[in-house]
């Protein structure tokens, strides 16, 4: 066997594992999607005392689930590519999350807000045309 044709099994092997449990945590994100979407309908609809913060939690978690499933669509569309921008999508949005559920320090909430300034500003110069790909 030449040293090529080993390289060319090794890499094929390993992406067709990788693409194998990539498609299982799209089943099981999509899985969690209708769950989250489920209990956030039940907890708008049959709560009486619904919380706004818990409502924009939920909201949130659930954009979460979407942009990872996204995410997982987006590489298989790339030809086994992840886009730099979804992960910045989904950085900002955890953050935003964070910001949401702890708020209580104000010294924290900064530092957050200074984190999404930052991912954005990576977005912005990720997309200039000398770095844009697609």
């Amino acid at each position: 066997m030449t040293r090529h044709k080993l390289d060319w099994l090794i890499t094929t092997g390993l992406q067709w594992i990788l693409n194998t449990v990539l498609i299982a945590l799209a089943v099981v994100l999509s899985v969690a999607l209708v769950k989250e979407t489920y209990s956030f309908f039940t907890y708008l609809f049959l709560n009486e005392n619904a919380s706004y913060y818990h409502l924009l939690e939920g909201i949130l978690v659930f954009f979460l689930y979407f942009e990872f499933i996204a995410l997982i669509i987006k590489y298989f569309q790339a030809h086994y590519h992840f886009p730099l921008r979804y992960f910045v999508y989904i950085g900002v949005t955890a953050i935003v999350r964070l910001i949401i559920v702890s708020h209580d320090d104000p010294h924290s909430v900064l530092l957050y807000s200074i984190a999404i300034l930052v991912l954005v500003a990576a977005l912005y110069i990720a997309n200039t045309k000398m770095l844009k790909r697609e």
